[in-house]
């Protein structure tokens, strides 16, 4: 990539953006690539990049380099970058994580543009990219223990407060979301008007698990965007297709995938949702609502069940088996 041509288009972009005070306008119609049930034989880029506008890009992990496809998002300010998550694939050479951002970042006084490297929660599908993106020069990791993640933002009460990350030209605020893991985070973008909520609302399955944090969390998170302008919700994975049916766990194929974003009547939506919550497996038409443990206990207990059964069925057959001889010997 031209760095020189870039970091003109840059400029220009931050420079339109403070004089308007109005939102960039930016392109979210891009079609994935959708990996393949067979990879060796059908071999596609493991990264893709969508440039939404001249400072935001999100960036896709194939389904072949690994089932989870997750999306990261690039937000560049004037004085530092931001990635939210780093996806689900350490080694640099199955997957150019470092390399791919560190071209998307311009130069400002002739260095690279520092960056910072968000999550949206500690899934290792969401940070395994780290350790390379670590070796850039001026990058900083958000750490991942829950106690750091407080101090790192300066929360003082962790789920009241809004906190902000300042990338100089662009402040990116962030608040606590328990209820998925108990440190998920949701980042609001007013340059972009975006929410990225990661795996706490997405066009998928929402894995609960904490039932009744996850509740208050969507309550709250409603309270907060109530008077913001959202333009589009962005999660951390697409696991639906274009009907709204959900793909099997671990494929590593997406035909006929649904659009990335979702919009705030989804979120707006999800409250209701998590109220009327079954327990065990929820679906609607933007999203579906599971309880990962729950369900396995179910199918333990089934299995249990199965198994005692069968032993019954077994010794009472064992035992009749027994009598029939016994009374046929006297």
């Amino acid at each position: 990539m031209n760095r020189t041509r870039y970091g003109l288009a840059f400029t220009t972009a931050l420079l339109a953006t403070s004089a308007l005070a109005q939102p960039v306008a930016g392109d979210l119609d891009v079609k994935w690539n959708p990996g393949a049930e067979d990879c060796a034989a059908n071999p596609q880029p493991p990264l893709q990049v969508h440039r939404y506008d001249a400072t935001t890009f999100i960036l896709r992990q194939n389904p072949c380099a690994d089932f989870e496809a997750p999306l990261l998002y690039l937000l560049i300010g004037d004085r530092r970058a931001m990635l939210i998550d780093s996806g689900a694939v350490e080694d640099a050479a199955a997957m150019p994580l470092a390399s791919t951002i560190a071209d998307l970042l311009p130069e400002v006084n002739g260095a690279p543009l520092s960056l910072l490297v968000a999550h949206t929660h500690r899934h290792a599908d969401h940070r395994a990219g780290d350790a390379q993106l670590a070796k850039l020069p001026g990058a900083e990791i958000v750490p991942i223990e829950p106690e750091e993640i407080v101090k790192f933002y300066g929360f003082k009460r962790w789920f009241e407060d809004t906190v902000k990350v300042d990338l100089g030209g662009r402040i990116v605020e962030a608040i606590a979301v328990p209820g998925h893991l108990r440190d998920h985070l949701l980042f609001y973008d007013p340059n972009t008007r975006h929410a990225f909520t990661g795996d706490f609302l997405l066009p998928g399955r929402l894995l609960v698990g904490d039932i009744d944090a996850y509740r208050a969390s969507a309550d709250r998170a409603v309270v907060y965007l109530a008077n913001k302008p959202v333009t589009a919700v962005l999660g951390g994975h697409i696991e639906l297709d274009a009907n709204g049916e959900p793909f099997p766990s671990g494929s590593t194929h997406h035909p006929n995938e649904r659009a990335l974003a979702l919009d705030i009547q989804d979120l707006l939506s999800l409250p209701a949702a998590l109220k009327d919550f079954n327990g065990f497996y929820s679906k609607y038409p933007n999203f579906i609502i599971v309880n990962p443990v729950r369900n396995l206990l179910v199918v333990a207990a089934g299995a249990i069940a199965v198994v005692g059964l069968t032993i019954w069925a077994l010794l009472r057959f064992w035992k009749r088996r027994k009598a029939r001889a016994t009374t046929a010997t006297a």
